[in-house]
């Protein structure tokens, strides 16, 4: 039986119970699913600090999940942290939201779009974009003025303000397929479609944690996992974790 880590890369420990819920009722019947959150980082991922910050905590929740049995981790979070890192750290597969639904998008429609919460973070998914090299495919990064911390204050509002950045991306920018920029927007994906149908608007918009799901499942049940001549695994050499003892290691 199959078991992935979704590692929160947050120390918003509350989201564990939802994250689950979500990834469990996706799952294949045989997948079992565990979530866990970081001790040291911030609350929400929304700026370059806050990757940086979380990406220790990453990395060594993949190799713990490696290490306890896991098949593949997923990081829940639109900005990827630690992606590639984790990728040198561990030999099962590492799958980043943002990745997966780009690439996929990249297949569905000539060109995507990607909504996300804040202005600030429009250059860091420009950032993504580029590194994953489908700027060419990219039709816009709208946003939608919500941090990520308020999105569950006023879902109404926020249901308000995807879809109009929505319509705008897809009848202005030219996007044939959306990108929530948010894992926390995964449990509004069906009204946000049924809203987009209802308005004429019909394009895929994906869900992210779903396509990272899927895609996991499917690199397990192939045996395939991320090259180790692309990700070299760094020599064994002293390691201080944040969080430990000086002394422990």
């Amino acid at each position: 039986m199959p078991q992935l880590t979704v590692i929160n890369p947050t120390i918003t420990h509350e989201w564990n119970e939802g994250h689950l819920w979500l990834y469990a009722g996706a799952a294949s019947t045989d997948t079992q699913i565990r979530v866990v959150s970081l001790e040291c980082g911030t609350a929400s991922i929304e700026k370059r600090a806050d990757d940086a910050l979380a990406a220790a905590g990453v990395l060594r929740r993949a190799m713990e999940a490696e290490e306890e049995g896991s098949g593949a981790v997923i990081i829940n979070c639109m900005d990827d942290p630690g992606l590639y890192a984790a990728r040198e750290m561990v030999s099962i597969p590492v799958i980043g939201p943002a990745e997966a639904s780009m690439h996929l998008a990249a297949m569905l429609s000539h060109r995507f779009s990607v909504i996300t919460t804040g202005t600030d973070d429009t250059s860091v998914v420009e950032e993504l974009i580029l590194r994953y090299g489908l700027t060419q495919k990219a039709a816009s990064v709208r946003t939608i003025d919500i941090p990520v911390l308020a999105l569950d204050s006023d879902k109404e509002a926020t249901l308000h303000a995807v879809v109009s950045a929505v319509e705008k991306a897809v009848l202005e920018d030219g996007a044939g397929a959306i990108i929530p920029g948010c894992t926390l927007m995964a449990e509004l994906i069906s009204e946000i479609r049924a809203r987009l149908a209802a308005c004429g608007v019909s394009v895929p918009v994906l869900n992210p944690p779903l396509v990272a799901l899927r895609l996991a499942e499917t690199l397990i049940s192939l045996n395939l996992s991320h090259s180790p001549r692309t990700y070299v695994r760094p020599a064994d050499k002293l390691m201080h974790w944040p969080g430990d003892p000086i002394g422990e290691h």
